[in-house]
């Protein structure tokens, strides 16, 4: 079958999806969730193939990893979007004109929604939760990386649909080719909208290649700044917590910025760090500072300034010293992603300045970058973290993979 008939055949799904009851769609989530702990052996194999394939210094191998904890996790956070409230037919705005005319916004399902991502199989089940709770139908575009993990939840998937009397293309996995991803970003007239999840190599090939509407997934490059007046026993929670918590994850902490009063405290600050044997490419001040006291084998002086735009996906990170806050947010404008950014600090004039000036989709104070994620912001899952400023920012959960129309009823009116 060529690749047109494909995109053919779920365009034609999204029609008959479209009058599908919010009770209809919460029993195939949960029935999804249910097949997928009943079958997890044979998911966990097909995994395990994938992974056989991959060396494990590999920072893709976290992420392509699943096992039985994983599985249920995201189970469980197909079950949350099946109890959440749908996000459809939901009135956005209503007034009546002087006219007479009713004007009437509500939210409706973009139709055919196809994602582009790389070595991460819980984003086939995430994506499709999300976009049968949204109303929509997916096509997939996994890597090949993860191609037998990907085929074996998508066949699971659609006897689950078959079985509830469903039409099994209104999700569709396509080959993990080159010539796919081409076929999938100039499909006009059958995708909707098409959403890259990876590395920023591929995000910024969808967004140059594309002729249909993209909704860009940045790379996330995140910064904690610690303060002058950053209290210790917080920061190095918040440090330990958002470089280690998953080391593999687009919300993980990549530079770790200082305020030079405080360097007499980076020592300590990076003390759990330590454990977890993470990497630190340091700038001069904070490398002297460090000497002695974090084990020498992984301490490194900065090599050069593209180590600040990397985002490691590993356990090694860079550390920057400045001399204010408004340094701090320079080297953020700099380097940052529009990601994820936070401060530590107990100055609230400072906080607030922080707040306003990051020009990013989510900004913490006091708190990890390890919280962007849109199970932790009670969204249910999440389709990406939206780095760009049309449509939707930050988390894409239900209400963000969902359009609106207006409904104009009227008694005669001519203009």
């Amino acid at each position: 079958m060529e690749i047109k008939d494909i995109f053919k055949q779920v365009k034609d799904a999204s029609v008959g999806l479209n009058g599908m009851s919010d009770e209809a769609i919460n029993a195939v989530l949960t029935d999804v969730a249910d097949s997928a702990m009943v079958h997890c052996a044979e998911i966990l194999k097909a995994n395990q193939d994938d992974l056989s394939r991959m060396a494990e210094d590999n920072p893709l191998y976290d992420r392509l990893k699943l096992d039985e904890v994983r599985l249920t996790g995201i189970c469980d956070d197909m079950r949350k979007v099946a109890s959440l409230p749908s996000p459809l037919g939901q009135v956005q705005k209503h007034r009546v004109l002087d006219n007479g005319l009713e004007l009437t916004r509500v939210s409706v399902p973009f139709g055919v929604i196809g994602v582009v991502y790389e070595a991460r199989p819980n984003v086939t089940f995430d994506v499709f939760s999300l976009c049968l709770k949204a109303g929509s139908c997916c096509i997939l575009k996994g890597g090949k990386d993860a191609d037998s993990s990907n085929r074996a939840i998508v066949g699971l998937i659609k006897e689950v649909l078959v079985r509830h009397n469903i039409n099994e293309h209104i999700v569709e996995l396509l080959p993990a080719t080159h010539e796919s991803t081409g076929e999938l970003l100039h499909a006009n007239g059958y995708v909707d909208l098409v959403i890259p999840r990876g590395s920023k190599r591929l995000i910024d090939f969808v967004r140059q290649t594309a002729s249909v509407p993209v909704i860009e997934t940045g790379a996330g490059v995140c910064h904690a700044y610690f303060d002058k007046t950053g209290d210790l026993e917080k920061g190095m929670r918040i440090v330990n917590n958002a470089k280690t918590r998953r080391v593999s994850v687009c919300n993980a902490l990549d530079c770790l910025i200082i305020h030079k009063d405080r360097l007499g405290d980076l020592s300590s600050l990076c003390r759990p760090l330590a454990d977890s044997r993470v990497k630190i490419y340091a700038d001069e001040a904070s490398l002297e500072s460090l000497k002695g006291s974090y084990p020498d084998d992984l301490l490194s002086a900065i090599d050069s300034e593209e180590s600040y735009h990397t985002e490691y996906m590993s356990y090694a990170m860079g550390i920057k010293t400045v001399g204010s806050l408004s340094d701090a947010l320079a080297h953020i404008r700099r380097y940052g992603s529009g990601h994820s950014e936070c401060i530590i600090s107990e100055d609230d004039e400072s906080t607030m300045r922080f707040l306003r000036d990051v020009d990013a989709a989510c900004v913490y104070s006091n708190a990890p970058t390890s919280f962007t994620d849109g199970g932790q912001f009670g969204l249910g899952a999440e389709i990406g973290i939206s780095t760009q400023k049309l449509h939707a920012r930050g988390p894409m959960a239900l209400e963000e993979i969902t359009t609106y129309k207006w409904l104009i009823r009227g008694n005669g009116q001519v203009r």
